[in-house]
């Protein structure tokens, strides 16, 4: 059966189950005469049995390690109700926290941000866990400035190739227009990538505002 057809009973988007594909979960036939993906019902089940590991909050890489019998079904629903019960425990202070301070009766005005901060500092100290903003932004800055120069190396390399190639063998080389033109082409993506990059860094710049956006 083709995407559309396995997009519809699973009621897993083509772009989740593209994902899943890369990410090695899931290995669909070629149709030989065409090339196109031909999904099975197996596929299909494992996609159903990955849509419930994920529902309950599964990592994928504990539903790859379940695929590959590296970890049982068993021994990782344990570690992940492990980890559940944590968040939970951690939800449950914060919640007493925020009991707290809406019977003493505080406005907005009259807040003590200072003494919350505090206490909250506390709380951390004994193991529990708020939202920090900041450190998530750290992570992905680091990953957008990594992704993006590893691409624009890999597109530097291929200019340096080009020209190394066209000074090698001048003689045997394409024409000059056409070389120009492939030189564009990598400097093109080069232009491209820092564009994305510095718009990708304005909206982690923009961090807490993104996240407001999820309330």
């Amino acid at each position: 059966m083709k995407i559309n057809e396995v997009e519809k009973r699973v009621q897993i988007t083509k772009k989740s189950i593209r994902f899943y594909e890369q990410e090695g979960l899931l290995h669909p036939e070629r149709n030989k005469e065409n090339g196109y993906r031909d999904y099975s019902e197996r596929d299909v089940e494992i996609l159903l049995k990955i849509k419930f590991l994920r529902k309950l909050s599964l990592p994928i890489e504990e539903i790859k390690m379940i695929q590959s019998k590296r970890l049982t079904l068993e021994d990782a629903l344990k570690r992940h109700l492990i980890t559940l019960e944590r968040e939970e425990k951690n939800l449950q202070r914060i919640g007493e926290l925020c009991r707290m301070i809406s019977k003493e009766d505080v406005s907005y005005d009259t807040l003590d941000a200072s003494a919350c901060l505090e206490r909250i500092g506390e709380m951390e100290q004994e193991g529990v866990r708020f939202m920090n903003v900041s450190e998530q932004d750290k992570k992905k800055k680091r990953y957008s400035i990594v992704a993006g120069m590893l691409f624009i190396g890999l597109m530097v390399f291929i200019e340096i190739l080009t020209t190394w190639a066209y000074l090698t063998e001048p003689d045997g080389a394409p024409p000059i227009f056409l070389m120009i033109f492939l030189w564009l082409i990598p400097f093109a993506f080069i232009l491209g990538t820092v564009a994305v990059m510095r718009e990708r860094l304005k909206e982690i710049e923009g961090g807490e505002e993104n996240e407001a956006a999820k309330y």
